[in-house]
């Protein structure tokens, strides 16, 4: 059986707004400062489970490109990636977007 970052359990980031610094908020904030990032994350958030497909082709960028924006949102903690020896599974950190939504409510 294949294993899914959409299955797994996420980091229980459930923090309240209170306990989350400026800097946190402004670290989620940068990772979205693109619009490929965001493109990317409303990609996968639309796509609800495990995406194995190219990326690349979502926001028209060579995949050298999107392999970085990937990796800023992967540290903002906004996505998630898991890879078997052939595909790589993209997915969206639930718990994280939350929190995210929150803070922004929360301005």
């Amino acid at each position: 059986m294949i294993d899914n970052c959409c299955s797994r359990e996420t980091d229980g980031d459930t923090a309240g707004t209170a306990q989350i610094t400026d800097g946190e908020l402004a670290a989620l904030c940068k990772a979205l400062g693109h619009p490929a990032r965001v493109r990317i994350l409303r990609h996968l958030a639309g796509h609800g489970t495990c995406f194995f497909g190219d990326l690349a082709p979502v926001v028209s960028l060579s995949p050298s490109t999107v392999s970085q924006h990937v990796t800023m949102l992967k540290e903002a903690g906004l996505i998630m990636s898991w890879a078997d020896e052939r595909r790589v599974c993209y997915c969206v950190n639930p718990d994280r977007l939350a929190l995210l939504k929150r803070l922004i409510e929360a301005l």
